[in-house]
């Protein structure tokens, strides 16, 4: 077991006191803004193309939309689902339902109707807010459930509608940070099926004060924010993070090679968070367009939500001229478990130390603890487990324990300086003649190829065996087949871990995110 207060090597650890900072923290989310008003009311908060608000008016906005949310009815307990992108608008929203202690039910405008309905059908919310003025998508939900315009308000947030339910219930409210809710966000993880994930107060806070942090984050630092802030990455470590540490935020509403170009060389951009896809694309964007690369303020880079591989790791550093970061999380994790330090990068693909104040476990089939080097289930405990699945408390009690450690359903192993691997989901771990194949390993020799941009790797099921089948994405300039690429794997990986079959596609099935839905890949075959 590894508490993780610090790494073992004291020169490269970093060293926080976890009570101290639990301590400080304010007892909701919705204290952020008041918070870094008292310091500078004048200082930008959030930025939106032309639209922008100051701290002091970020509280004022807060406090007026909280106001007319009351108004319509909106009690403690309540769901208020916000369907957007990320926007002003949004993060408003976000903090106006935590001052009333509704539950902000974080949407991403770009899911179907469908998807988009079931979730609404499960939570209940008693007020869905839409983000029309900037997301189409949200726009053309709002005209679907016959939402009604909003009236506006002093700051400009930016247009939005809603639509009310009053039949529903309220839930519990809790005085304790810890125990009462503060987001609801819905994650299907790899079967599909959406859950509703119970996150507190405390645990958004801890994870926002805890990797702002780790990452020396100020009030100098302007942070592109294109990483979904429906999304529990977003929402908790790069717009919660930053806000409270008092940075100005960026906001994308989607990801864009072009804007992120644009932003990184003329906005004062310092910090950059994505996904191992939109390094890769800003990259191939950059090579076909014959771009040149310039952020002269950049200082720290950050891939996480889906395993990051040495080759692309090898070009992004080559192109930014900085450290790639990684780090590794889930919803239900708050999301951030380990990260790489920013004191000590690493060169190898290691998704770093568990943060300060998480204990970590490695658990083998018969649930005892692996020995150290060896792969097991990766269990986790601390303040940033949460509370549990919204209306499923038998998945909850599968997924947590009684005495409080988070069952991830990852396979990872640990280094002696307590630096963990992440070797792939144990339900995607494919038995190939009685050996192990972890898809990570196999799409890290797809990802070296030149052209090839991203890979997916799942296990299809043949008589008394399984097989590996590989999905790739291409740049846009490329020559290889796919026997080429199958040839490329004969001379890199042993011969139960080559794919039976590899399939082109145009892009591959992915999440606003940039994480690739494996779910969907296994419905092709």
């Amino acid at each position: 077991m590894n508490t993780a207060q610090h790494s073992p090597d004291a020169s490269r650890s970093v060293l926080v006191d976890v009570a101290a900072l639990l301590a400080a923290l304010p007892e909701r989310i919705a204290g952020i803004p008041k918070l870094i008003a008292a310091r500078n009311p004048q200082h930008p908060a959030l930025i939106e193309d032309e639209r922008r608000l100051t701290r002091a008016q970020l509280v004022g906005a807060v406090d007026g939309v909280a106001a007319l949310l009351a108004d319509r009815g909106v009690r403690a307990g309540d769901r208020v689902m916000i369907v957007a992108e990320n926007s002003i608008v949004q993060i408003v929203l976000m903090f106006a339902a935590a001052k009333l202690d509704a539950w902000a039910l974080m949407s991403n405008a770009r899911l179907s109707a469908a998807e988009l309905d079931a979730i609404r059908a499960h939570a209940q919310p008693r007020l869905v807010a839409y983000a029309v003025g900037v997301s189409p998508d949200a726009r053309q939900h709002a005209e679907r459930h016959g939402a009604q315009a909003a009236p506006t308000l002093a700051a400009d947030i930016g247009a939005w509608s809603y639509a009310l339910d009053d039949n529903t219930q309220a839930e519990a409210v809790e005085t304790a940070s810890d125990r009462q809710c503060a987001a609801l966000i819905y994650t299907t993880g790899t079967t599909g099926s959406p859950k509703g994930v119970m996150l507190s107060h405390r645990n958004l806070l801890f994870i926002a004060a805890m990797s702002s942090t780790l990452r020396r984050v100020n009030a100098d630092d302007v942070v592109y924010a294109v990483l979904p802030i429906s999304h529990v990455y977003g929402l908790a470590s790069v717009c919660l993070g930053s806000l409270y540490a008092g940075a100005t935020l960026r906001l994308a509403p989607r990801f864009s090679p072009e804007a992120v170009r644009r932003a990184l060389a003329e906005e004062r951009v310092s910090i950059f968070q994505g996904v191992p896809a939109m390094h890769a694309k800003l990259l191939e964007y950059l090579q076909a367009n014959g771009l040149p690369w310039s952020a002269p303020h950049l200082r720290f880079a950050y891939s996480g939500g889906s395993p990051l591989d040495a080759a692309l790791k090898a070009r992004v550093e080559s192109v930014y001229g900085v450290a790639l970061h990684n780090g590794y999380g889930m919803t239900e994790s708050s999301p951030t478990v380990s990260q790489t330090m920013i004191e000590s990068p690493r060169a190898d693909c290691s998704v770093g130390q568990a943060i300060p104040g998480i204990e970590v476990r490695f658990v083998g089939s018969d649930g005892v603890d692996v020995a150290q080097g060896e792969v097991g289930e990766l269990w986790v405990r601390g303040p940033n487990v949460m509370l549990g699945y919204y209306r499923n408390p038998q998945q909850t009690l599968a997924t947590v324990t009684r005495d409080g450690w988070l069952r991830t359903g990852d396979l990872a192993r640990e280094d002696a300086d307590g630096a963990m691997h992440i070797a792939g989901r144990s339900k995607e771990l494919i038995i190939r003649s009685g050996f192990n194949v972890y898809p990570a390993e196999v799409e890290h020799v797809l990802n070296a190829h030149p052209d090839v941009v991203q890979s997916a790797v799942i296990g299809r099921a043949v008589a008394d065996n399984e097989e590996v089948v590989a999905f790739v994405e291409l740049s846009g300039s490329a020559a290889a087949t796919p026997d080429d690429l199958a040839t490329w794997c004969d001379a890199r990986l042993a011969p139960y871990k080559r794919p039976a079959e590899i399939r082109v596609l145009a892009a591959l099935p992915a999440a606003s995110t940039g994480k690739i839905l494996k779910h969907r890949l296994r419905d092709l075959i």
